[in-house]
């Protein structure tokens, strides 16, 4: 325990954060600390952690992405077509047309913030409105709902009734954020690809100088980021069983400031996956406890700037430190 602090004292803070907020609403109220609320917590922030670990290898290479919600919108669409073509599909088929997307999708961003050297926040707001305003005009808006079986069948991976009757189940996407978690970890932290990224992040020009390629790490960045989004996209459907163009509008900021507030740097050359786990769930658990207590989901918004704003605030202070300390 003393290591799990010492060694990440971010996720160390949030944990402790979480069990107090935790304690606190499950007196406020007597449905959160229950195994249906707590399954239903799990299955609603399964998107969002997706999200948020595409997120991380951005933010850990120095950029910013607030396209990757729009770009799940769009490989919802475009998958829905690919698959009616080819027949049907199956989940294999799923994954790799939606991973495939979506990585396109990112690849377009990293093209041209390196080609065009221009700053990612500005770039990914210029796509973000590009590939929205031509989905919605290609398909005007319209709500798709005739899709494959495979596609839209609930697919339950635990379940137990309790004693009020109800059950608590946890579903296939669960399952899926758990791999997509576990392999953005391996890649951040078990490879040299992961080594590099945090090195071009912390020092573009020092890394530059040593030889690290850097359309390469921008192309892995946002390339990964589009794979996440693709695959947050096919996962949506499977949840709602329907594709609708705006649903995942307004994630960005949430999911933003989930990550940076699991101790991403916006400077670049940290965070984590278990921050980017932990500050999802602490937005969403706050969430939820609203919803249960009847406070106005205005407040919520109002929260989740606060989140940005200090997240932000402590991320400069503790760049501008270490900073300090390299030039000292």
């Amino acid at each position: 325990m003393r290591n799990f602090i010492r060694n990440s004292p971010t996720e160390a803070i949030l944990l402790g954060v979480l069990i107090v907020v935790c304690a606190i609403l499950s007196i406020a109220s007597a449905q959160f600390l229950t195994l249906v609320n707590l399954a239903n917590l799990l299955n609603a922030s399964a998107i969002n952690i997706i999200f948020a670990v595409g997120l991380v290898v951005v933010l850990i290479a120095g950029g910013i992405d607030i396209s990757f919600a729009v770009a799940a919108s769009v490989v919802q669409y475009v998958t829905v077509f690919a698959l009616d073509y080819i027949g049907g599909g199956n989940w294999a088929w799923g994954f790799l047309i939606a991973g495939t997307l979506g990585i396109g999708l990112g690849l377009i961003n990293a093209f041209l913030i390196h080609y065009f050297r221009i700053i990612s926040i500005v770039v990914t707001i210029a796509t973000f409105n590009a590939f929205f305003g031509l989905l919605m005009f290609i398909t005007s808006g319209r709500y798709l709902y005739n899709l494959p079986d495979w596609w839209t069948t609930r697919v339950i991976l635990f379940e137990y009734k309790t004693e009020s009757g109800r059950w608590a189940e946890l579903i296939l996407p669960v399952a899926v954020m758990a791999a997509c978690a576990l392999a953005t970890w391996f890649l951040i932290k078990k490879t040299t690809t992961g080594r590099q990224l945090y090195a071009f992040g912390d020092n573009p020009e020092g890394a530059r100088r040593i030889g690290i390629n850097v359309a390469a790490m921008q192309a892995i960045a946002f390339g990964w980021a589009g794979l996440m989004a693709g695959i947050a996209g096919l996962m949506q459907v499977n949840i709602v069983q329907e594709v609708v163009p705006n649903a995942l509008m307004g994630r960005e900021l949430d999911v933003l400031a989930a990550v940076v507030l699991g101790g991403a740097r916006l400077g670049g050359g940290k965070g984590t996956v278990m921050g980017c786990i932990l500050g999802v769930m602490l937005i969403a658990i706050i969430q939820n406890g609203l919803n249960l207590l009847g406070i106005s989901p205005f407040a919520f918004k109002m929260i989740v700037g606060a989140f940005i704003l200090f997240a932000i605030t402590i991320s400069n202070v503790s760049f501008a430190n270490s900073s300090f300390g390299r030039r000292g």
